[in-house]
């Protein structure tokens, strides 16, 4: 008995040192869990969190322009104009848009908000000249838009040629008008498309694959592509197909009396050079008495430096045969009749088609040597490879002799007041955009001192300081444009010490940047407990 209960006393023993034992192996492996949840806390699920301020629209924003709000009273000229002729035009315009659906392929200032305004002057029926213009003040806001760093626009002219040709090769007519190549190849687009773009790549596809440069004006002109049947009709010279191919259409009259119209189709890829400024840059016609009548009796009493300066730009303008009767006028990018005095070319990479744009100035309508006072609110309708900038337009004219004089004479600067419908107000917007916070008081300044990066750098020269615009571009754009620009090369030349002073005594002020978001502070997860009903045992 006695061994017996000694072996249970024993048996008791083991067990209790073994359930001690375990105990301190849990507890240590908490304690070791733990500390090792503190040094690698686990991972979190990031959540983003908005910034303290509205998500909101930016204002209107043009690239590489500037621009400033007006009032209607402010517009110069605004009261002068024919407002009834230019609702008429905008109309016109406003068939395209009205068409389209859903969000524009390509990002712009305007985007699709011409469709509101448009969507009224559908069913206004006006004929008279108040309400016209009540009905752009009711819908638009002025702005005068200009280039960074510039205060006024540019202009040019443009019509549509009236040629004599013929439909067979003669010994007079000679100069085959083309349509658009087989061979020709853009990316993105088929035979089947109507108008390709006038910029970018063109290549000259050979068999399936194979892509090469397109053949420029010279191997054309000397037959590159003869004798495939792509002959529209025969012209007298080089400069007629020149001057057609500058302008972007023509009518061509044929001897038993008939009209052809052609229109622009395509081009070879090559970059248009202007010979205007060629005979400029050599010194041949002065700057201040360029014209296309100068251009054309130049080349007709020089016919091989006409040559040379034809080939020298590359560029060559396929054609399409458009089935317009002699009444209608020509057909723009828009894929709308233009108005004569009414229709304008715009940069289409910056503008909307049926944007209004008021232009005053003075030109020389009239004569070479008039200065005609020009108030007239354009309606975008076209483009063109050598429209480029926020304020640059070619002014339509119509066809004909007399149309063509008035806009070979036309190189000038005029100021711009874009109209941009009310709903994207860049005033409004901007009143409802948030504000930096407050510069810190002077204590705290003093406590937290800040080095001026400005002393630590070499002194600037005056061309180097920014100016702050009503629109504001990235420094990048800003720079690029000064060193463009006639005044920046002066400005690079060494300046006198008191200019180099006055620079330096006047640094920018760096913008205040906006607040760091709030940082993410995980919430301890709130347990959830179970309510349970107790019952007594009965």
């Amino acid at each position: 008995m006695e061994l017996e209960a000694l072996t249970k006393h024993l048996s008791y023993g083991r067990l209790a040192v073994a359930c001690c034992a375990l105990a301190v192996l849990c507890s240590t492996a908490a304690i070791a869990a733990r500390y090792r949840s503190s040094r690698h806390p686990p991972p979190r699920h990031e959540h983003s969190h908005p910034i303290p301020y509205p998500n909101l629209e930016l204002p209107l924003q043009v690239s590489g322009s500037q621009y400033e709000p007006l009032a209607w009273a402010n517009v110069s000229g605004w009261s002068d104009d024919d407002h009834l002729a230019a609702y008429k035009a905008f109309r016109t315009s406003c068939k395209p848009i009205a068409a389209q659906q859903g969000a524009p392929a390509d990002s712009k200032a305007l985007g699709s908000s011409l469709r509101d305004p448009c969507r009224i002057a559908k069913g206004l029926e006006l004929g008279d000249g108040v309400k016209a213009k009540e009905f752009f003040e009711q819908n638009f806001v002025p702005l005068r838009i200009s280039r960074l760093g510039e205060d006024a626009g540019f202009v040019t002219g443009y019509y549509e040629p009236v040629l004599e040709g013929s439909r067979t090769q003669t010994d007079v007519y000679n100069v085959p008008v083309y349509r658009r190549p087989s061979n020709l190849f853009v990316r993105g687009k088929t035979q089947s498309s109507v108008g390709l773009p006038n910029g970018g790549a063109v290549y000259r596809k050979i068999g399936r694959r194979k892509l090469v440069p397109y053949c420029d004006r010279a191997q054309i002109e000397d037959g590159a592509i003869a004798g495939r049947g792509l002959e529209l009709a025969w012209l007298k010279s080089q400069t007629d197909l020149l001057f057609a191919q500058i302008q972007g259409s023509a009518r061509i009259k044929f001897e038993d009396g008939t009209t052809l119209r052609i229109n622009y189709d395509a081009h070879n890829g090559y970059p248009y050079t202007a010979v205007g400024r060629a005979l400029i840059d050599r010194g041949i016609i002065p700057k201040d008495q360029m014209s296309m009548q100068k251009i054309r009796e130049w080349m007709e009493q020089n016919p091989d430096g006409a040559n040379e300066l034809r080939r020298s730009n590359r560029s060559y303008v396929f054609f399409r045969h458009v089935p317009l009767s002699d009444k209608d006028e020509a057909v723009g990018a828009q894929g709308v009749p233009l108005t004569p005095g009414r229709s304008i070319a715009v940069d289409k990479a910056l503008h909307v088609y049926g944007t209004p744009f008021f232009i005053a100035g003075e030109l020389p309508i009239d004569s070479e040597q008039s200065k005609t006072p020009f108030h007239r609110l354009m309606i975008a309708q076209d483009t063109g490879s050598a429209i480029v900038g926020p304020a640059r337009a070619d002014l339509y004219f119509g066809a004909g002799a007399d149309a063509g004089k008035v806009s070979g004479r036309l190189r000038h600067n005029m100021q711009f007041v874009m109209l941009v419908p009310r709903g994207l107000d860049p005033v409004a917007r901007g009143h409802r955009l948030p504000v930096p916070d407050e510069r810190p008081s002077a204590r705290i300044a003093k406590l937290f001192p800040q080095t001026d990066p400005q002393k630590d750098q070499p002194a600037a020269n005056a061309a180097d300081v920014p100016t702050a615009g009503i629109a504001k571009a990235t420094a990048k754009d800003a720079a690029n444009h000064a060193a463009q620009t006639p005044a920046a090369k002066d400005a690079a030349s060494p300046a006198p010490a008191a200019t180099t002073s006055v620079a330096q005594a006047a640094p920018v002020a760096e913008p205040v940047p906006l607040p760091v978001a709030r940082p993410d502070i995980p919430q301890p997860e709130k347990r959830r407990y179970r309510r349970t009903r107790h019952h007594r045992d009965q």
